[in-house]
């Protein structure tokens, strides 16, 4: 076999839809989020504006999140030194299982290189603590979750988005004697919409069945701490597994889950993407700590409020221009335009023309057709920023003749 010419045909392939990704070379600066310096390819800096970032509320450049990583770096060094098990558990990982416990209501916690990793080991491994177990999946849960369904080996049911009636069905239609989890996200970051976390508590209720859900886009973004929609909705105590970020609105690295003691030990002690792999690095662990501890606050709140006032400021004024928007009343701005093609050659632009770094969304992310960019506001896009924003997009929009107002709420 040709290896070289077989690698060159599936590149092109992605070149020929519109859809072959590239990297921006991005360098932000400390305490100038959301600005960076991107370098062309030419190898010319530019200062741009970046709004893509999931760093929704800015703790990767919060001075408190940067003391803290310093403190832990020169107290203990650079690395954690192994596995959990072997060397990798230190007091700064203890700590940060305390927080998570805390901030979802729990008295566990368990800390994963990332949130996908967690997602991936906690449902694969599952049916090894329950034979038989049945997993019902949201049809538009994160590629972490449905890997993690694909590769445990059990039995599986995917149910529409949000479909409480065809979800009831599938649970219907299965043995009643037989062990249920219902694994579905708090916001689809995509559409930004909310799942239907008490309808499907109910159901979960009525069937026997486990409750699993993401909170990634949540977590530090929701509720009077921070605690993600479940605590915004005073539903906390209805979950049985959490799986949340550190990257995220937390602004470090790293995930989790959040659960009973005797359900984090379990995963502990069964899965391999958990057991073989070297845990974060204390200083990490350390910044995380004190980002929680930070968002738990009224300081928090406080950037919690900002950022949803731009991001309802954003969408008024795209809405007010015949924007597409797809409104669900989150955090999330994603604006639809339909073809890879526009779409990566509008984030061309207006990182080109107009110093905007938002990067395109696009197959096998979102389903073909609903190509889109995906604004994510925070507190520190001022009306400013939002201004030069808007003019932009609209400038542009009319420049490449694309439709308004194709896609509502």
């Amino acid at each position: 076999m040709n290896y070289d010419a077989a690698l060159d045909q599936a590149i092109g392939r992605l070149h020929d839809e519109g859809r072959y990704r590239t990297f921006i070379d991005i360098e932000r600066a400390k305490g100038q989020f959301p600005k960076a310096v991107w370098t062309r390819p030419d190898g010319e800096k530019c200062d741009i504006s970046v709004w893509c970032g999931n760093d929704y509320l800015g703790m990767g450049q919060h001075p408190s999140v940067l003391a803290a990583m310093h403190e832990a770096l020169d107290a203990v060094g650079a690395g954690s030194g192994g596995t959990r098990n072997i060397s990798g558990t230190t007091i700064y990982h203890k700590q940060l299982e305390a927080e998570l416990a805390d901030l979802h209501g729990k008295q566990a916690a368990l800390v994963f290189s990332s949130a996908y990793i967690a997602n991936d080991a906690t449902l694969s491994t599952l049916p090894k603590l329950f034979p038989g177990l049945i997993i019902y999946s949201d049809a538009l849960n994160h590629a972490s979750m449905i890997e993690g369904i694909k590769r445990n080996g059990g039995a599986k049911r995917i149910f529409r988005h949000n479909d409480l009636a065809h979800l009831r069905e599938l649970l219907e239609a299965d043995d009643p004697a037989a062990p249920k989890l219902i694994a579905f996200e708090s916001i689809y970051s995509m559409d930004g919409d909310f799942g239907l976390i008490e309808e499907i508590c109910d159901l979960a209720d009525e069937f026997g069945a486990l409750t699993y859900l993401d909170e990634v886009h949540a977590v530090g973004m929701y509720g009077p701490r921070g605690g993600g929609v479940a605590e915004r909705d005073g539903l906390l105590d209805r979950i049985d597994i959490f799986n949340g970020t550190l990257g995220k609105a937390f602004g470090v690295f790293g995930g989790y889950i959040a659960a009973s003691p005797k359900m984090c030990d379990a995963i502990r002690s069964y899965a391999p993407g958990f057991i073989f792999t070297t845990s974060l690095p204390p200083a990490v662990a350390a910044g995380a700590v004190a980002s929680i501890q930070l968002l738990k606050s009224a300081e928090g709140q406080e950037l919690r409020d900002a950022q949803q006032l731009h991001a309802r400021i954003l969408k008024m004024r795209l809405k007010s221009l015949g924007m597409p928007i797809i409104d669900h009343g989150s955090h999330i701005v994603p604006v639809h335009v339909g073809h890879p093609v526009h779409c990566k050659a509008l984030s061309d632009m207006l990182l080109n023309d107009h110093g905007i770094y938002v990067q395109p969304i696009n197959f096998p992310t979102v389903p073909r057709g609903t190509e889109r960019l995906r604004f994510t506001p925070s507190p520190v896009h001022d009306p400013k920023e939002i201004d030069r924003l808007v003019r932009a997009m609209d400038s542009l929009w009319s420049q490449c003749a694309l439709n308004r107002a194709e896609m509502s709420a």
